[in-house]
């Protein structure tokens, strides 16, 4: 005996052809009706029912101080020697704050960390605490 020679034992069963009128109908035995047929019916996806829920904010958003680098008093003391000025250029060509289109990033400078150097610090943000500091350490800020 060869495979070209060896037959099923069974018949083979026809597929049930439906939608064809008669008994086998439209839908036959495939759901339909109830909440798939209203108007306006629409399966959402997990993800959108998740959006909905989160409080939308209407507008453009730019704020004054969204590229802003936060840097601690404890850098300052480690990069600078005493009399030196501080402002976001010097920052950017010594690498301790970035540049966005080849301007310096807007700089914020924090209290975290001590400082004993006398430092000038120019068009910066500063923080109170930092304010008292640097001041204390005998820096003035402009």
């Amino acid at each position: 005996m060869q495979l070209h020679q060896i037959k099923p034992i069974h018949k083979s069963r026809r597929a049930t052809r439906i939608g064809r009128g008669g008994k086998k109908g439209t839908y036959s035995g495939r759901g339909g009706k109830g909440q798939t047929a209203r108007t306006g019916f629409r399966l959402q996806p997990k993800v959108r029912e998740l959006l909905k829920k989160y409080p939308k904010l209407r507008g453009y958003k730019r704020t004054a101080h969204s590229n802003v680098i936060a840097i601690n008093l404890a850098t300052l003391e480690k990069y600078f020697e005493n009399g030196a000025t501080v402002n976001p250029g010097v920052l950017a060509q010594r690498k301790i704050a970035g540049t966005i289109k080849a301007k310096a990033h807007k700089v914020k400078i924090l209290g975290t960390g001590e400082i004993t150097k006398a430092l000038t610090i120019e068009n910066c943000f500063v923080s109170v605490s930092a304010k008292k500091k640097i001041e204390k350490a005998g820096g003035t800020i402009k």
